[in-house]
């Protein structure tokens, strides 16, 4: 079931390929600081510690309230995931409303009620502000835990954890982290399906009792709303929030490598490299060091297209579709990263030009109209974010949590515009640190890591290479093009896997496999349906619903295309392609095949056959299923890789199939999930015309 992805995702990958035009001849002229209309908010403070923060919209007829629990960091280590879990349990129901009722309540208002694990918010029209509130206050003060609601969440989250176990960026994120910080450390842990198993509801309640409670907590209430009555409505129903003492555990901070390295994770799947270079940042808000470094970070990789790095690695190079830089300030040590994700040939490539561009805004000073461009950016996106009452809650709840002066959003474009390029070259030397980056990578080690294990630092000297698993556990350089040992050839690779699925005999008998199954990409499921013939005939349909979004169909000769109406016959190179993939089994006509290697498929070995040119089929040693395929392919002119992951095998009338197939090609990613499979139902000639 592979051809049609490819050509389904064809315009996923080439809309994503269009890049606008930018006349970038016209710099923005310097001017003074616009005059910052910024409602200062009104406060009021309960007697169990909770701030409450107004401030009078009248704009719309709207109210939105936000919540924020600013408590010490804490770590959960072996109950990581509890936040989660705790997260997902809030808002459903209370203990004086069932969760059936309070959904459908919050539904008849049209309003929003959402939870974190340090925060909440509710959005509504403010003439059902006083029942919004007590709806609010009830979640909060009364959630309601249920054995029932747990069992499904954590299920879910277990789910969405082996989901990522194959996510080369979710792999990324985690290990990026935690290295960075440590995995002890609150801002490096993170959640493993044998933590969430051995979570209990106690765990979670436990959670609930330790951290949500009024003693750090700020609410901002924004929009068309009376102070007082915000006031007197709070009093009355949050007042008896009960406050607690909170866990308060002090953590060694954490600290830059002592020499730049490259920190790399192997991932066989990757078709693509997660890289990112970083070092740590100790900075406030409220430092004088905070403005310049939003522009030095703005000009470097902050700003869109013409950021230094997205000039340097899409532009000019057409390696990626964005590269990338960011940095937080934080009450708590927090972090500087260059990002980006980039095809496995220019890998190293990619990693010397963003060592390359981090110099360059370190030993070259930017000019005015450079600055002049940024200073513009970040006014047009301020006033215009000033426009949201989002906004104006998150400055209110910032400068409590932050402790910054209660002018700081007044004075913020005063400051953005006080910058000069001496304070950006200033900043960028202080805080990009190229003697202590942590460079990590997480890709396909057979054929990125060579190219690695050369990089050069700035003064010539070879970077070295650290390895680790996917857990940011350190490991040891992986091993590719292992020799095949023992004598085996393709042939007893082939019949292991013939076995395997259910005998040689059982596969040969097969006149065709029809399977229907669910796509899901980008966030939309769709219907898919693939027959295949022992006569090398096939049909591909995707639809959502009654609709057919594309329709392939080979007779076995020829065939043709129907996409948004419009038929297409194949060319000549498409039907032999096709014939190599219409039969149900391809390998029983597949010629001289070739044994290349072994090779790890999600730590287990592989035996890795070659049928074509740029195709690899990848048959688990101890099993002899087909786990991976990994292609070159040609989409509408252009070429990309793409890896095929098989799992979830299931016996269907004595034949095994997979019934889950992950698809990466380029950047584009989806899921085909097997809802039911036919085998050797009713096929005639006339459904293939």
């Amino acid at each position: 079931m592979r051809k049609y992805l490819y050509l389904f995702l064809a315009g996923f990958l080439i809309s994503n390929i269009v890049v606008a035009q930018i006349d970038r001849s016209k710099q923005p002229a310097p001017g003074p600081a616009p005059k910052v209309n910024l409602t200062e908010p009104q406060s009021f403070k309960l007697d169990n510690g909770l701030t409450v923060l107004v401030v009078e919209n009248h704009k719309l007829p709207t109210v939105r309230m936000q919540l924020l629990i600013d408590n010490p960091m804490y770590a959960a280590g072996n109950k990581a995931g509890v936040e989660s879990l705790f997260a997902a349990l809030m808002g459903n129901g209370t203990k004086n409303i069932s969760k059936d009722a309070f959904n459908e309540e919050v539904d008849y208002m049209g309003a929003t009620l959402a939870f974190g694990n340090d925060h909440a918010y509710a959005l509504g029209l403010s003439e059902f502000t006083p029942r919004l509130i007590e709806l609010l206050s009830d979640a909060i003060k009364n959630p309601l835990f249920t054995q029932e609601e747990f069992e499904s969440e954590k299920s879910k989250l277990i789910e969405s954890l082996k989901m990522g176990e194959k996510s080369v960026a979710e792999v990324a994120n985690r290990v990026r982290d935690a290295l960075v910080f440590g995995s002890n450390h609150p801002k490096g842990e993170f959640t493993t399906i044998e933590k969430v198993e051995n979570l209990k509801l106690s765990d979670v309640i436990s959670y609930y009792e330790n951290f949500f409670n009024p003693n750090n907590a700020y609410l901002a209430v924004v929009g068309d709303v009376k102070r007082a009555d915000i006031q007197r409505l709070f009093s009355q129903h949050l007042s008896d929030w009960k406050r607690k003492s909170v866990p308060a555990v002090k953590y060694s901070t954490p600290k830059d490598v002592q020499y730049t390295q490259v920190n790399f994770v192997d991932m066989p799947n990757a078709v693509q490299s997660q890289i990112a270079v970083m070092n740590l940042v100790d900075l406030k808000m409220s430092h004088p060091d905070y403005f310049p470094l939003l522009i030095a970070n703005r000009i470097l990789g902050g700003g869109g297209l013409n950021s230094y790095l997205n000039m340097n690695l899409r532009e000019k190079n057409a390696w990626t579709y964005g590269a990338y830089s960011t940095f937080s300030a934080d009450k708590e040590i927090s972090s500087f990263m260059a990002y980006t994700e980039v095809r496995n040939a220019v890998t190293d490539s990619a990693v010397v030009e963003i060592l390359k561009e981090i110099q360059n805004i370190r030993n070259n000073k930017i000019t005015v109209a450079q600055l002049n461009n940024a200073k513009a950016k970040y006014t047009g996106d301020f006033v215009v974010a000033l426009e949201r009452p989002e906004t104006i809650a998150t400055y209110a709840l910032r400068i409590k949590t932050q402790n910054l002066p209660d002018d700081f959003y007044f004075n913020y474009l005063k400051k953005i515009n006080a910058v000069t390029p001496d304070d950006v070259a200033r900043v960028a030397k202080k805080y990009f640190k190229p003697d202590n980056f942590r460079i990590v990578v997480v890709g396909k080690g057979s054929e990125v890591l060579e190219g690695l294990k050369n990089l050069r630092g700035p003064k010539g000297k070879i970077i070295p290479v650290m390895y680790f698993d996917k857990f940011a556990n350190p490991s040891t350089e992986p091993v590719f093009n292992q020799p095949v040992s023992g004598g085996v050839t393709a042939e007893m690779v082939i019949e292991k896997y013939l076995d395997a699925v259910g005998g040689r005999k059982t596969v040969e008998n097969i006149n065709s496999i029809k399977i229907d199954g669910t796509l899901s990409m980008q966030g939309m499921n769709l219907n898919v349906m693939r027959l295949n013939t022992k006569r090398g005939q096939s049909i591909t349909e995707v639809s959502m619903g009654s609709m057919t979004l594309q329709k392939m169909v080979f007779d076995g000769e020829k065939g043709y295309q129907i996409q948004q109406g419009q038929r297409m016959e194949n060319s000549a190179e498409e039907n032999e392609e096709a014939k190599l993939e219409a039969t149900p089994f391809p390998i029983l006509s597949a010629k001289n095949p070739q044994l290349l290697r072994e090779e790890d498929v999600d730590g287990r070995p592989a035996y890795v056959l070659s049928f074509k040119s740029g195709t690899e089929n990848f048959y688990d040693k101890e099993t002899g299923l087909l786990v991976k395929q990994e292609s070159v392919v040609e989409v509408m002119g252009q070429t990309f890789s793409s890896t095929t992951i098989l799992s979830d095998y299931r016996e269907v009338d004595g034949l095994k199939i997979p019934f889950v197939m992950e698809e990466q090609v380029g950047p584009q990613s989806m899921k085909v999930t097997v809802d039911n499979v036919e085998i050797n139902g009713k096929v005639s000639d006339d459904m293939f015309k």
